[in-house]
């Protein structure tokens, strides 16, 4: 009989221990994005020399070159908007934003998009996966998005899931929010 009550007493242990680690992840995995040029975006080398890259490449500086800093009133680091309104009417550029997602925000995509006359010109993506799965998703999500969005009004823009990748499309889904508020011509 006591070994009966001690599985018992095992089996109520583990069903409270799923229910307390349910409701502690129960507020994580949110995604959240941050325009690149933030002190908190990014997380790894490759997102600062993707950035340098960039800025490099821009010839006309029409995206943010007009001598405001758009990143550096962000001191929240759980932001997921930029300080800046969308006004609906976005200036031609190309706009860096980092995604987290994940249930602790471990996985992260870099969205560099170009807009021309308030549409999506082109969109690259650069993967910063935490497990092989993510690395997966993050794969071929790049691949698929760009016949997704391409050639889109930026206004609205909101994808489903690509490829499989829901996570992936919700951190995309918020890197657009932030690429229409810093694309945004402020009135």
């Amino acid at each position: 009989m006591t070994e009966k009550n001690t599985l018992k007493k095992s089996a109520t242990l583990a069903a409270v221990g799923l229910v307390v680690a349910g409701a502690l992840l129960a507020g994580c995995g949110e995604s959240k994005a941050t325009p690149m040029d933030d002190a908190y975006a990014g997380n790894s080398g490759e997102t600062e020399k993707s950035q340098e890259e960039q800025s490099q490449s821009q010839s006309n500086g029409s995206d943010s070159s007009d001598g405001s800093d758009s990143g550096s009133s962000h001191n929240d680091p759980s932001t997921t908007t930029s300080d800046k309104k969308d006004t609906g009417n976005y200036k031609d550029g190309n706009y860096s934003i980092n995604g987290q997602y994940g249930p602790v925000g471990e996985d992260s995509i870099d969205v560099h998009l170009t807009i021309k006359d308030g549409n999506v010109e082109t969109v690259k993506i650069i993967g910063h996966p935490f497990t092989t799965i993510s690395k997966n998703h993050q794969d071929d999500f790049a691949k698929a998005i760009n016949g997704v969005v391409d050639g889109k009004p930026l206004k609205g823009l909101k994808v489903d899931k690509v490829a499989g990748a829901s996570w992936t499309s919700d951190a995309f889904n918020k890197a657009l929010e932030v690429a229409r508020q810093e694309a945004s011509i402020q009135e």
